[in-house]
């Protein structure tokens, strides 16, 4: 019996799954259970599109396309959550759907959660550790400039070790330094070196390839588990002869904590280069004005953002933001600052999709910094409620039709 907590090692029963999968084809073969069993409706996942540089989000009812989802896409930076609220869950709300999720889509699900946009009940999340991710243009700049090498004959990418590395259709394996590539302005999306949220134990279970040690190495999963869920998942799986497992070698745990150390050292350092740089007080609001005043309110953060959920967005009153013009009165990135703040996940998003090249991420992720500094409260981590908690937006709207003021607490006396 599996139980809360167990670390273990686990690999497919089914060779397809094991050869296709990544290290031991299990979460492919939890995957493919989970449909057949019916504890869910579907799956939804990244699949490889014409390249491992285009990662397509995929809703899968059949459990024999499961297997189109195996293998990691490092060059693929979507985030999962906000596209399956928006066009799953939309369109049917007690769908019960396993989501592959790493650390930021786990953050996003319980803050989406919180704003009653996912009923987790309904959500089985499995984690996949993760290192970093990969702009497809910086990748391909990157593996031509650095590797030498023909960005359309690579055929697999994987972050391992310190190491971003690259297999090419011939075989041949290189690999350079994650440090040397990102000093020198190569590697992972800035967000992604700034994150904390390596291994995603908010899921159910969180699995991946560190701390697989042994004869067991590269043909096993990881696996911690992390809550009843995951202990259910795990022991039907087992008894249905899906998956195999033992328990983690203590030298292989060890492994793994050190792996976990060191990538949040490394955030640590990317946290201080990027939110010291900017300065503080006036002039870290005079960067922020200067660089968000490239803006063309073409509303692609606020599309993407997992936090932005408003029904009627504030930005588009004409009473605070001057309609129609470019760039946008300051008002415009207030407004998001001020709802966003205090529960950005530094997804990256909204930095990844800025047309304008705006440093989003990097303004909001230092702002959320600074309140976590002072209130304590990590967002994305459980459903403890944001420092900046509001009331439902419909009733806020019917009390301001009925007062004339947006004023909520009554702070100030005559």
């Amino acid at each position: 019996m599996v139980t809360k907590g167990d670390m273990l090692y686990a690999w497919a029963n089914d060779k397809a799954n094991r050869e296709r999968g990544e290290t031991g084809g299990a979460v492919t073969a939890l995957l493919k259970y989970v449909l057949e069993s019916k504890m869910v409706d579907a799956v939804y996942a990244v699949k490889k599109g014409a390249d491992i540089y285009d990662a397509q989000p995929a809703l899968i009812t059949d459990p024999n396309e499961v297997i189109q989802t195996a293998g990691s896409i490092h060059c693929g930076t979507l985030l999962v959550t906000k596209q399956l609220s928006k066009c799953v869950l939309n369109a049917d709300p007690k769908m019960k759907i396993a989501v592959v999720v790493k650390g930021c889509d786990t953050m996003a699900m319980y803050e989406m959660a919180k704003r009653n946009q996912i009923n987790l009940d309904n959500i089985l999340m499995i984690g996949v550790n993760c290192g970093g991710t990969v702009q497809p243009v910086m990748a391909r700049k990157m593996i031509s400039e650095k590797f030498g090498v023909d960005p359309d004959t690579v055929v697999k990418e994987e972050i391992d070790k310190g190491q971003f590395i690259i297999v090419t259709a011939d075989g041949q394996h290189k690999g350079i330094s994650i440090d040397e590539l990102e000093e020198q302005g190569y590697g992972r999306r800035s967000n992604c070196r700034r994150c904390k949220m390596k291994i995603p134990r908010q899921a159910d279970i969180a699995c991946g390839n560190w701390g697989v040690t042994g004869d067991k190495a590269g043909k096993a999963t990881f696996i911690e588990v992390c809550s009843e869920k995951g202990v259910s998942m795990m022991d039907k799986a087992i008894a249905a002869g899906a998956i195999e497992v033992e328990t983690a070698q203590q030298k292989g745990i060890e492994i793994r904590g050190k792996v976990e150390s060191a990538m949040l050292k490394l955030a640590d350092k990317w946290r201080k280069k990027d939110f010291t740089t900017m300065g503080t007080g006036t002039e870290r609001l005079e960067a922020i004005m200067k660089d968000t005043s490239k803006c063309i309110r073409c509303y692609s953060c606020v599309e993407s953002c997992p936090i932005c959920y408003c029904e009627e967005c504030s930005t588009k009153k004409s009473y605070l933001v001057t309609p129609g013009t470019v760039p946008p009165d300051f008002m415009f990135h207030l407004i998001r600052f001020v709802h966003v703040a205090d529960s950005c996940i530094n997804c990256g998003q909204c930095e990844e999709l800025c047309p304008a090249e705006i440093q989003n991420s990097r303004i909001m992720h230092m702002i959320q910094n600074d309140i976590e500094g002072m209130f304590k409260h990590v967002p994305g981590v459980d459903m403890e409620m944001p420092v900046l908690t509001v009331a439902l937006e419909n009733e806020e709207r019917e009390r301001l039709a009925a007062t004339g003021t947006d004023q909520i607490f009554n702070i100030f006396k005559d």
